[in-house]
């Protein structure tokens, strides 16, 4: 059993460990819906659409690369938009997206790049690069 000593120093241990959790910067991801999409653009915002799939092999690599990348301060302000791939066709078509998988990037209300398929961390960094 454990002694007092070591009950208030695990206890301690473990408020220092809240008290010093790192800030996240992460950016703000949303469901895509039109005119929130527009007052984004509209208001000259970082914007990233993200399409995916949940059966999709390629868009379940690109999940980590994005949440690693996203969650550096620089994209604080970026403002991430998810669109299904299957629900979502009417949105789809307005995008000109044939794929699943597929990044497009928004910057002053227009697009500054797009990539379809892609799971290299280097290139999907260029890609988020272009908004900031």
């Amino acid at each position: 059993m454990p002694d007092r000593r070591q009950v208030l120093f695990s206890a301690a241990v473990m408020a220092l460990g809240i008290v010093f959790t790192p800030v996240s910067y992460a950016a703000s991801t949303a469901a895509f819906v039109q005119s929130d999409f527009d007052a984004a653009k509209t208001a000259g915002k970082a914007i990233l659409i993200e399409v995916t799939a949940p059966w999709c092999p390629t868009c379940k690599a690109q999940k980590p690369i994005l949440l690693e990348l996203t969650s550096d301060k620089k994209f604080k302000d970026l403002v991430i938009y998810q669109v299904d791939f299957d629900s979502q066709k009417d949105v789809l078509r307005r995008l000109n997206v044939q794929m699943q998988s597929t990044l497009i990037t928004f910057k002053h209300g227009k697009e500054t790049g797009r990539s379809t398929g892609d799971t290299n961390k280097a290139s999907i960094s260029r890609l988020l690069d272009k908004v900031i």
